[in-house]
């Protein structure tokens, strides 16, 4: 989830694929997915941007992410300003610039740690057929 109008969201109009990795250091495992990005529907981000704490609201409102600032002064008041004009309003409605992407997984690896360096790696691609699985050098 970002503000429409930042440079992660210019990136992935720009390229829109995108990986992401979870690494679980107590199982000693780490799972990494990539592929297609596209924009959530109005709804999901609605109902995500419900969940957010109401500080949080305030910010997406506030802040112009990854532009420049003048200065932090500047952006405390931008906040201070959005607070007054939402005091009285509840639940505060989504900006219409913030909203959130789904990675659209066409390939997975999944990865468990092995003694001496010697990895077990998976990697799953999507393929016409279903998903393709091959083992992968360490």
């Amino acid at each position: 989830f970002t503000n429409q109008q930042s440079a992660k969201a210019d990136a992935l109009r720009a390229n829109p694929r995108a990986s992401m990795t979870v690494y679980w250091h107590a199982i000693l495992k780490q799972v990494q997915l990539a592929g297609p990005v596209e924009p959530l529907a109005d709804d999901e981000n609605d109902a995500y941007f419900a969940t957010r704490p109401r500080g949080s609201q305030i910010g997406a409102w506030a802040s112009a992410q990854s532009r420049p600032l003048e200065s932090r002064q500047a952006l405390l008041d931008a906040v201070a300003q959005q607070e007054q004009r939402f005091a009285d309003v509840d639940p505060i409605p989504r900006p219409p610039h913030w909203g959130g992407y789904r990675i659209v997984a066409d390939e997975v690896e999944i990865w468990h740690d092995g003694e001496s360096r010697i990895h077990h790696r998976e990697r799953f691609t999507k393929t016409d057929n279903g998903w393709e699985m091959r083992l992968l050098q360490p």
